[in-house]
């Protein structure tokens, strides 16, 4: 007589994967509220994001210094492309350990992540700020932050990453540094410069956090899976 095949166990609460979910749920609600104000143009935030726009912009022109140090950091040191080389180069990484399927799964959740902040782009439609005087310039439409959610992406895998692969210490705690920088500098860079509004920063880190964790959900849901 054989016994009745049990079904595949559900992962625990406790496991990556939930914890991942979990955040990913919460993100997602987050960025969905914030997305529904900015496409009805709702007043008190339209106000806010005016308020500080303006005012960052008055800094930017009167400190030309700043605001070139500024250029430099958003249009190099955390430009999208940058972000992208070094997921790039954890690809390889990984591909040399031999984990093809990590290696293949973090490349198309970059390339995917790019899709999707340029689908909203052009469904929201959001026009930036306009300056009589600017002090630089960008492509596109506004909502999200294509340079905020790139990094925010990029800094989460990359994080996951080394935490799948045991580091920790000193490494660990300046990666952690390193993401912190990079992911608040380059949103401050993108307001300062007057080329966004707070909502677009902040939309594109919700969007782009909350995009990170469910495709690591996924994958270690998968890995558990196959494990049983």
């Amino acid at each position: 007589m054989h016994s009745p095949r049990s079904a595949p166990p559900t992962p625990p609460a406790h496991t990556p994967a939930a914890a991942a979910a979990r955040t990913g749920a919460l993100l997602a609600v987050l960025s969905a509220v914030l997305l529904t104000l900015v496409a009805l143009s709702w007043s008190p935030l339209m106000s806010f994001d005016r308020t500080v726009a303006e005012g960052l912009h008055g800094w930017a022109v009167t400190e030309p210094g700043l605001t070139g140090v500024s250029r430099v950091l958003t249009d190099w040191v955390w430009d999208p492309w940058t972000m992208r080389a070094l997921l790039a180069a954890a690809v390889v990484w990984l591909w040399w350990l031999r984990e093809r399927l990590l290696a293949v799964w973090v490349a198309v959740t970059s390339a995917v992540g790019t899709f999707v902040q340029q689908g909203l782009k052009s469904a929201v439609g959001r026009e930036r700020p306009h300056w009589p005087d600017p002090v630089d310039s960008a492509h596109y439409a506004a909502f999200p932050s294509g340079h905020a959610m790139t990094a925010m992406v990029s800094w989460v895998l990359l994080l996951w990453l080394l935490r799948r692969h045991g580091a920790q210490g000193r490494l660990w705690r300046w990666t952690i540094v390193a993401a912190v920088v990079s992911v608040v500098g380059v949103g401050l860079t993108r307001l300062y410069l007057g080329v966004h509004w707070p909502s677009d920063v902040v939309g594109g880190w919700l969007l782009g956090a909350c995009f990170a964790a469910l495709s690591i959900a996924a994958y270690e849901r998968a890995v558990l899976s196959r494990q049983h």
